[in-house]
């Protein structure tokens, strides 16, 4: 048992964040792996990733790439980590047992620690009573100064014994908090430190692995609080100095809830990516969460900020200690933001792996495909708010004029006066030229651009039919589009081309017929 891994020459701060891979990663990870990482890049320190995989029941092996992946696509990029290395390896708890062993023996030397042999039934039957009387649940100590032989003479017996904190009747029962200051928790109890298997609990790996890793700020939930005390009396125990705590507020639904995986889709974070956020988005909306917006020139609040934005401005002061309302309609709002800020190729490239699945287009599109993408992203950069939004926004710009559906609800609101409509377009649009690979509204003699096909739709509906504007052009869309919502309409004309607008024009005109 080394009395300290880390170098003692270092000031650097080194933080981590250590989650159990039991299944989708849970979006609390995300944003504790924010503020941990903030810190340390701020301050010039390291950021750890410790995989604290001790619960072999829940363990879920594929979660560990899991979580790779998506704080890598957070850009939540560790300095230490099981994929990574690092001077304090290995990372994961299950490679450490022989770590744990000479603390948990010293612990029982010093009369700090107790073997206990009950059986679950007797453990189980225990707390029954303890509830059933309105009494404390917890360890009533019956193999606290016994040995094996003596423990087998009485009812409960396990074969296999576990081993347990003995705390004192005087244990601590505060500490400090870089975020709130003094914090008061409960007593402890008689914590099992290593389990049957031989594998430790959370409680005294914790302690063991950042003693070990040099981690000089622990930071986590608030549900961690009341375990805080038998952490300290751990680290007294053992002789090692104590890390600086901060403890962050949990998140929370509507209601005030707890955030859950098993109630809340989006609790789990690879949700965010297949429901079409943007991992600048996701980061921003998980730093407000716990954090006051930046203040601009005129003191208005600037809620839209970059991962390097944040770590400059970072200090443990500001953490809002209150629990944050999880509110998608914000990160909704924010992710809309992004996509707006994003240049037009960018957007394009991420829009790409959504219309692939969704079957708009082909794994192996062709330029022209791809160029006709670009256009068309640029038409709905500002009428999405997620990048799955785009789908029906773009799939009538790939879908053959012949199997163009067109949408009942668009149908059933077109006016009796739809197919004069129609009409009148068909016969302002088909005198317009579109020479030979002209594309736009500077190419010599091309007259099919947006801008001269509003100039003849509006002289042949607005002045010509008397329509108004507002209701002039809704067959025309319906009818290139599919959709009651489409992209811009003169625009979406011309990224079709006259004769796929002029084929749609005369399909709805015939239905109606």
């Amino acid at each position: 048992m080394s009395s300290s891994s880390a170098d003692p020459t270092s000031t650097a701060p080194r933080l981590r964040v250590a989650p159990s891979p039991t299944g989708d990663p849970h979006v609390g990870t995300a944003y504790m792996a924010l503020f941990n990482l903030a810190y340390a890049r701020q301050q010039g320190g390291s950021f750890v990733l410790r995989i604290e995989d001790t619960d072999r029941a829940r363990f879920n092996e594929t979660s560990e790439q899991q979580l790779y992946d998506t704080l890598g696509w957070l850009g939540l990029t560790w300095d230490e980590g099981p994929d990574v290395g690092g001077p304090y390896a290995p990372y994961r708890q299950s490679e450490r047992l022989d770590t744990y062993r000479p603390y948990v023996e010293k612990l029982i030397e010093d009369g700090h620690a107790y073997h206990c042999w009950c059986s679950s039934e007797r453990l189980q039957a225990m707390r029954e009573k303890q509830q059933k009387l309105k009494l404390p649940t917890g360890y009533d100590r019956m193999c606290v100064g016994k040995t094996k032989e003596e423990r087998a003479q009485l009812e409960g017996f396990n074969e296999t014994p576990v081993v347990r904190m003995l705390v004192p009747d005087d244990a601590p029962t505060t500490f400090e908090d870089v975020i709130r200051g003094t914090v008061s928790a409960p007593v402890p109890d008689d914590q099992v430190i290593l389990k049957g298997d031989g594998f430790p609990t959370y409680h005294l790996a914790v302690v063991v692995d950042d003693h070990e890793m040099g981690i000089t700020h622990v930071v986590r939930g608030e549900e961690w609080i009341s375990s805080t005390p038998k952490h300290v009396l751990l680290y007294r125990w053992l002789g090692l100095e104590p890390p600086k705590f901060a403890h962050m507020p949990l998140l929370r639904n509507q209601n005030k809830s707890k955030i859950s995986k098993r109630k809340n889709p989006e609790a789990r974070l690879t949700w965010f990516s297949e429901q079409g956020y943007l991992p600048e988005a996701v980061v921003n909306f998980l730093g407000l969460l716990a954090y006051p917006p930046a203040k601009g020139e005129s003191g208005e609040d600037v809620e839209k900020f970059t991962i390097d934005e944040f770590t400059r401005v970072f200090a443990w002061d500001k953490v809002n200690t209150v629990g944050p309302i999880f509110d998608l309609k914000k990160l909704d709002w924010l992710n809309g933001a992004w996509i707006r800020g994003l240049e037009l190729d960018d957007l394009a490239a991420r829009l790409l792996p959504f219309l692939q699945a969704d079957g708009v287009l082909g794994d192996n599109p062709g330029l022209g495909e791809l160029a006709r993408l670009k256009s068309v992203t640029e038409q709905i950069q500002t009428r999405i708010n997620l990048l799955t939004e785009a789908t029906a926004l773009v799939r009538p710009f790939y879908v053959a004029d012949a199997e163009l559906e067109i949408a009942e609800d668009a149908r059933q609101v077109l006016k009796d006066t739809a197919g004069e409509v129609l009409d009148a377009a068909l016969a302002a649009l088909e005198p317009l030229t579109l020479p030979e690979g002209a594309l736009g509204a500077n190419r010599e003699g091309n007259q099919w651009h947006a801008a001269e096909i509003e100039r003849v739709l509006r002289e042949a509906i607005v002045d010509g039919m008397g329509i108004k504007p507002r209701l002039a052009f809704g067959p025309l869309r319906t009818a290139v589009s599919g959709q009651k919502v489409s992209p811009p309409l003169f625009e979406s004309m011309e990224i079709l081309g006259k004769d796929s607008t002029i084929t749609r024009l005369r399909n709805l005109r015939a239905s109606l017929a």
